[in-house]
């Protein structure tokens, strides 16, 4: 059995940043990496995805994106070579092609089985990211057999899609992005939306995201929000990184042809069934919308910076038919795909520790995981909303990473004490 101080699980933007500051802090420490760097941007992202942020605001410890399209976005290979470069330039102490199997409490901390041996630790990170699992509800057991179910991680371009229609589930930045590609390839696709989060690419001149980062939104914490939890499951938003910077909303997707339909009720002898508040979603998106351009509008009369930047704007409302589609013969319409783009989950199956709620989430405060018998022990990294609105973005794992650094480094020296 080897011995480290910290054990981190998990060599994406998370783990990174961790190891970084655990560096600078002289604790020794490793990363076990069940394939590469930057193993989910690899090998569980489609084909065309970019990244929705900005090439300037992918930022880590010491290290920030500096080539020469800064406005752009990232396509999956630029994003691994961003982050193996920065693995390279600290140092990392990486085990890769490495799968943990299991984590149990030892006598002193922890014990992390992998299939390359074992290792023990005092502290430990878990950086393995919230999208591991797809999420599928269970009323895709409804489905005939002649229709192919698949999630975005199995995805990847339309060509290896059945011939015929395809309808998508779910509406944030995942099934808006899948629902305009598969549509461009000439195959009709159905959008069944819920909720979702509209916003424009470009506002007043502007990325969107820059706005977000300038007004400090993006560093808003955790403690500051009255429901976290509410917070932590809002849908992503509704963007697209693409070089002409367009918006992608539901407005959008009709012009090109997609069929809109509302949240998804119920599938049963090939007929869904939809919920009949697609207008009521559509409105409560569109008055979210306008109260985020309305904080941008006041930041920016605040700071007296109206000269300097595009004139305030608002968008035309989401356009819903008078009477919505509530049931639909898939046959019908000839899909022979549905598409589940109704979020991730953590895989914690491999973590036996009493830390999981009942719905299988860690329980956490920041980042600091509720571990009775070893308190100021165990870590977690990149959950949505973890410490900041941006804890789940790349740009957000270097804060987060300095500040659980900060705690685990107390915690050793407490433990010296």
């Amino acid at each position: 059995m080897r011995y480290a101080t910290t054990v981190i699980i998990g060599a994406g933007q998370s783990g990174l940043a961790m190891s970084r500051h655990l560096a600078d802090r002289s604790i020794d420490h490793v990363l076990i990496e069940r394939g590469e760097v930057a193993n989910a941007w690899r090998t569980e992202r489609w084909d065309s995805l970019r990244l929705l942020t900005p090439n300037w605001q992918s930022r880590l410890p010491g290290y920030a994106y500096d080539g020469d399209d800064p406005d752009g976005y990232m396509n999956m290979p630029e994003v691994v070579r961003f982050l193996q470069t920065y693995a390279q330039r600290i140092d990392a102490p990486i085990h890769d092609n490495t799968e943990v199997t299991s984590v149990r409490p030892a006598e002193r901390g922890y014990v992390v089985d992998t299939d390359q041996g074992e290792w023990q630790c005092d502290r430990l990170v878990l950086a393995t990211g919230a999208c591991n699992v797809a999420i599928v509800p269970a009323i895709a057991d409804g489905l005939p057999s002649t229709i192919r179910s698949i999630s975005p991680i199995n995805y990847r371009n339309p060509d290896a899609l059945h011939a015929g229609g395809v309808m998508i589930v779910g509406a944030s930045a995942t099934g808006v992005q899948l629902a305009k590609e598969i549509q461009a390839s000439g195959r009709q696709v159905t959008l069944s939306v819920g909720e979702h989060v509209r916003v424009p690419r470009l506002y007043r001149g502007r990325d969107i995201k820059w706005w977000m980062d300038v007004t400090g939104l993006m560093d808003q914490r955790y403690t500051a929000i009255d429901d976290i939890n509410r917070a932590r499951r809002v849908p992503s938003l509704q963007l697209v990184g693409t070089p002409e910077r367009i918006t992608l909303d539901l407005n959008a997707l009709v012009q090109d042809g997609v069929d809109v339909v509302g949240r998804l009720q119920g599938l049963r002898d090939g007929v869904a069934q939809f919920s009949g508040a697609l207008a009521n979603q559509c409105a409560l998106a569109d008055l979210k919308m306008n109260r985020l351009l309305d904080g941008i509008d006041a930041w920016v009369s605040d700071n007296k910076l109206d000269a300097e930047v595009g004139a305030p704007e608002r968008f035309e409302p989401t356009r819903v038919d008078v009477d919505p589609t509530l049931s639909m013969h898939l046959a019908d319409r000839n899909i022979r795909t549905i598409i589940w783009a109704t979020g991730y989950r953590p895989d914690y199956s491999w973590l036996h520790l009493p830390v999981l709620d009942r719905k299988g989430r860690i329980r956490h405060n920041g980042g600091v995981v509720d571990m009775p018998a070893n308190p100021g022990s165990l870590y977690v990294m990149g959950l949505p909303f973890m410490r900041r609105r941006k804890s789940s973005f790349i740009d957000g794992a270097g804060d987060d990473a300095h500040d659980l650094a900060e705690h685990l480094s107390a915690s050793l020296r407490s433990a010296a004490a």
